[in-house]
């Protein structure tokens, strides 16, 4: 979970174990705060127990509202498997073999394949790119059948704050003035 300030700067939130006058606590701080970044970041602290409080806030807004939340989820998991559906991979395997064919053909007969090869190249790279964002969607599916297996198990709301929920549920939050937002691995947002 990455915790990240809005307006200041932008950069990363620490934990910081705090001792102020005398009081010591656990708080997260813009890194830029904390080191000398080259920024100058005006943006606030935050106790650690005030983000446990917002998160289970934001994951109880959830289960509050899982059904129209769970009715979403699933259209975004069709989504996500329907994209996945098309075959671009096996698509550009059968170009590349042909490309193949071609190439063993005109280096046989001592001919310029040049031409041939950039194309093979330029399909291996593409073929990388599809299988790199296959991937990801399937990263994305998975966090939403999570999500959605989390929700329909959850009954009740939460009452204190889980670190290894937190962990599984919980992408970044960000710290603004007046409110911090939670945003869920799932992709949703929740400001509190």
């Amino acid at each position: 979970m990455k915790i990240r300030g809005f307006k200041q700067c932008g950069e990363i939130y620490r934990r910081v174990h705090w001792n102020n006058r005398g009081k010591k606590s656990i708080v997260w701080r813009c890194v830029s705060r904390l080191e000398n970044t080259g920024l100058t970041c005006h943006s606030r602290t935050v106790l650690e127990d005030m983000i446990g409080l917002a998160t289970v806030d934001a994951i109880n807004k959830l289960i509050v509202q899982k059904d129209g939340f769970l009715t979403i989820l699933k259209e975004n998991i069709e989504t996500v498997i329907s994209e996945t559906g098309n075959n671009v991979v096996s698509e550009i395997d059968k170009k590349l073999e042909e490309l193949q064919k071609d190439l063993l053909r005109l280096a046989n007969s001592k001919e310029d394949y040049n031409d041939i090869a950039d194309e093979i190249y330029r399909l291996r790279e593409e073929r990388h790119k599809a299988l790199a964002e296959e991937a990801g969607k399937k990263g994305s599916k998975q966090r939403l059948e999570d999500m959605e297996k989390f929700l329909n198990e959850q009954s009740t709301l939460l009452e204190e704050y889980d670190e290894q929920l937190v962990r599984r549920l919980i992408e970044k939050i960000t710290v603004y003035d007046d409110k911090l937002t939670i945003e869920f691995k799932s992709g949703v947002e929740v400001d509190v």
